[in-house]
């Protein structure tokens, strides 16, 4: 698929009305996971694309371009609005956050196994195993506040165990900085730095306007502190995209990127009534590409060709199952920390590094952690955590469901190689 082959309709012509606008939600008793997750990950890709619009007006003196801009914009939000409509009013924000962490999981997963750039895929696997153990934090609270079994949501295709834990993924900022990608890099990686990003800058936001939503105390202060962790994975993911890139480029790779993702979910969409919402939206899609390619044309004299000079678009991203990817990840990396530009063994840094005169300000009273605090109260009240595996984690420290350890990929103490 070459979406520049294709024939676009006017940009007048794919704007809709109210009806239009409002699809109906899938039945979250019945809904396969995945068109959850893609209804999210959709929702994060589209306002990325309104938020890279509306910076890039910010920036822009010429009105004429900045109408343009606002013409795609418009679309954009009409796009945006009517993928929001899939989440059913029953749905719960707490059993919500467990289709945004299980797409965080299996996304990732999947994305770390189509790049073709190493430093790109160990930045994934990183984030991965945080994803991961925040899946287990919701999940358990989940369990304490309602007796929803996070299994079910997940329709058993994500486990549900720990991962770094989240006490350990606080970091100073200066470790979220990662390298930026280049012109040279493979088309996949590039298409993966954009859709991590914009998945997990959705996830971010989530969080930040539902933390004070929230019911109860202890869901408040889980947000509040796993919000600040998905700071950390937006500035990472976004510090690797291409900083050479002028801004009529990087509003072709943004079209680009959307294309792709709605075929994706076209092509892999279980649901006939989704899978029609994919396939429409991705012809009103296929307009803004070309509008941005115009776009370049006209203000850089420029041909879309020297952005996107592969456009056959991958194979298409399939939300999955990936146990056995993940249980990898974690048994060789667990203890990982991020330190600079890269990613080393915790217990392998200096005693005077930043990581830890952070963690010691952030983490100066362990019991108060709201991650820790919500594993501790599941265990006192059923006698062990709430978790869902298909056979025992394959980190020795993370096996004991009548503890939650707070040292691993945090401490310089560890279990030795070979021991885990």
């Amino acid at each position: 698929m070459n979406p520049f082959a294709e024939n676009p309709r006017k940009m007048e012509d794919t704007f809709l009305d109210w009806t239009g606008l409002y699809v109906r939600p899938y039945d979250k008793h019945s809904v396969d996971p995945y068109t959850r997750t893609r209804a999210i990950l959709i929702n994060g890709t589209e306002f990325e694309a309104n938020w890279f619009l509306h910076q890039f007006s910010r920036h822009c003196a010429d009105n004429e371009l900045r109408r343009k801009l606002a013409l795609l914009r418009r679309g954009e939000q009409q796009q945006q609005k009517l993928v929001s409509m899939l989440k059913p009013a029953d749905e719960t924000i707490l059993e919500h956050t467990i289709g945004y962490e299980q797409l965080a999981v299996d996304l990732t997963a999947g994305l770390a196994q189509m790049v073709g750039d190493a430093y790109v895929k160990r930045a994934l696997d990183f984030a991965l195993l945080e994803d991961f153990d925040h899946l287990y934090r919701y999940a358990n609270l989940l369990d304490l506040e309602t007796g929803v079994k996070a299994e079910d949501i997940v329709g058993r295709y994500t486990e549900i165990m720990p991962g770094r834990p989240t006490i350990a993924h606080h970091r100073h900022p200066y470790d979220s900085i990662k390298k930026p990608i280049g012109a040279e890099t493979d088309p996949m990686t590039k298409l993966a730095v954009g859709i991590i990003t914009a998945a997990e800058q959705q996830t971010m936001n989530y969080y930040m306007n539902v933390c004070a939503l929230y019911p109860s105390e202890a869901g408040r202060k889980l947000y509040q502190e796993i919000g600040m962790v998905e700071e950390q994975h937006v500035s990472q993911y976004g510090s690797l995209m291409d900083v050479h890139q002028t801004w009529l480029e990087c509003l072709l790779m943004h079209q680009y990127t959307e294309c792709y993702l709605y075929w994706s979910c076209a092509q892999t969409e279980t649901c006939p009534a989704v899978r029609e919402v994919w396939q429409r939206l991705f012809e009103m899609e296929i307009s803004h590409l070309h509008l941005a390619a115009q776009l370049l044309r006209d203000y850089e004299n420029r041909d879309w060709r020297e952005v996107v000079p592969n456009p056959e678009f991958p194979e298409p991203l399939c939300l999955k199952e990936n146990i056995d990817y993940v249980r990898g990840v974690l048994r060789d990396t667990v203890f990982d920390t991020a330190v600079r530009e890269s990613w080393e063994d915790v217990s392998a840094l200096r005693p005077d590094f930043e990581f830890f005169a952070y963690q010691e300000i952030v983490n100066r009273d362990e019991a108060a952690v709201p991650s820790h605090r919500v594993l501790e109260d599941c265990i006192a009240r059923n006698g062990q955590d709430y978790r869902w595996e298909t056979q025992k984690n394959p980190v020795a420290a993370l096996q004991d469901r009548r503890r939650d350890d707070t040292s691993v990929g945090r401490r310089q103490s560890r279990v030795p190689s070979g021991v885990r």
